[in-house]
């Protein structure tokens, strides 16, 4: 499916302040779900510097640098064209060695997946997500593609969608011991109960399509797995489905706040007396 989206990101401050260098994560991802055809950035006040770079997880990151110059706000506006690709999310063979949980990985595929496994240091995470974890793989018998598909759909049938505009995601054992949550609060379930049972799981953030006739959106997040065969593929409990065309990725990472659209901060000025608003707009063509 061909997307047009536009993302407009505004901070508006109460008194002038001093942009420090900012990293703006709002070019989609190019790779075998999805092909970006075109994507600007257009940034007020004019940076002095915008470049682009890779990070470790294959993101684009665009870097801005500001002049000392007081402002009295920072505006994004991206937009883009982007083509999404996986029609059949469950298009993929499973290693034999990997269908069964707990997954024997190599040594090399262990190192490299160390991150997604020790994100979150095991003794952090809450005793209900361990038994959320634990429960729910004995009730598929281990079988890897049946529990990350009935993780998802425990999530979104168990759990409550609440509108939280802004803050960090909640630990997963608020999530899941409340019951409710935004998206990027079951992500974060979602990929603290996978690496309990040692699954490499990262945080993804970006958009989806949603009712076409009400193309204005939200930011939404989701969560991707390491399955061995199978590459990263997504899991989104939000929506309680496995992630395939309508849903387009900005940046993946281990942790959540390197796959934030904009990070940042300030020479002089209070941001806490700042204003955010951000609208988006998915349409398709």
């Amino acid at each position: 499916m061909l997307y047009r989206v536009t993302h407009i990101t505004e901070y508006t401050y109460a008194q002038p302040v001093i942009l420090k260098p900012h990293i703006v994560r709002l070019r989609p991802r190019h790779d075998s779900n999805q092909s970006l055809h075109q994507a600007d950035l257009s940034v007020e006040p004019t940076p002095t510097s915008q470049t682009l770079t890779t990070d470790l997880d294959g993101n684009v990151l665009t870097r801005l640098r500001f002049s000392d110059q007081p402002c009295h706000g920072l505006k994004l506006v991206s937009s883009c064209e982007v083509t999404t690709h996986c029609t059949n999310p469950f298009d993929y063979w499973i290693e034999p060695w990997a269908m069964t949980i707990p997954v024997d990985y190599s040594q090399s595929l262990a190192a490299n997946l160390r991150p997604y496994l020790d994100g979150v240091m095991p003794q952090l995470i809450a005793p209900n997500v361990v038994e959320l974890a634990h429960r729910t793989c004995q009730e598929v018998e281990g079988n890897l593609g049946l529990f990350l598909t009935t993780l998802t759909q425990k999530i979104h049938q168990g759990c409550q969608y609440v509108q939280r505009d802004q803050g960090d995601p909640w630990p997963g054992g608020l999530t899941w011991g409340s019951k409710q949550g935004t998206c990027r609060d079951f992500a974060v379930l979602f990929i603290e109960v996978c690496r309990v049972l040692g699954l490499g799981a990262r945080f993804v953030s970006g958009y989806h399509e949603g009712d076409p006739d009400h193309p204005e959106q939200d930011l939404h997040a989701w969560a991707e797995v390491y399955i061995p065969g199978g590459g990263w593929r997504g899991f989104d409990p939000t929506l309680g489905l496995a992630v395939a065309d309508q849903h387009i990725a900005l940046a993946a990472s281990s942790h959540f706040r390197d796959a934030g659209p904009v990070s940042g901060g300030l020479k002089q000025g209070d941001a806490r007396q700042s204003k955010l608003a951000a609208y988006i707009t998915v349409k398709r063509l």
